[in-house]
């Protein structure tokens, strides 16, 4: 168990030191965002523990830390739909947390960029 609780300060330090990452909130709360996409935020839904931190990962990867770590990683069942994990700061140290946010960089920015669709167009004969 780490010595101190991580704050949302050390999240913001070092989830500012990746490529195009910036401060912003989501739903009221701090939050990290790339290319607009959230990165990480403290959540803001009763069914989060305290001093938890929610973080964009891909589901496959979220299953392998919840297997990996249950006493640190976490889901309630609002955020089962979503891509994220939720993580009890308590229970990781600033090098866990600078490779959860680098998966999680990773996963948004492998992401393809949204594009408009093609419009449905009829041709006539």
């Amino acid at each position: 168990m780490p010595e101190k609780t991580i704050t949302f300060d050390v999240v913001r330090k070092i989830g500012l030191a990746f490529p195009g990452v910036e401060e912003s909130t989501a739903y009221g709360s701090p939050a990290l965002k790339v290319r607009g996409k959230l990165l990480a935020c403290i959540p803001t839904h009763r069914s989060a523990e305290p001093d938890s931190l929610a973080v964009c990962v891909d589901l496959d990867d979220r299953a392998a830390l919840l297997a990996e770590a249950p006493d640190t990683y976490y889901v309630t069942d609002h955020y089962l739909p979503y891509e994220c994990v939720l993580v009890r700061l308590s229970k990781l140290n600033p090098d866990a947390l600078r490779d959860l946010l680098g998966m999680a960089h990773k996963f948004l920015t492998r992401k393809a960029p949204n594009r408009p669709r093609a419009r449905n167009r009829r041709r006539s004969l």
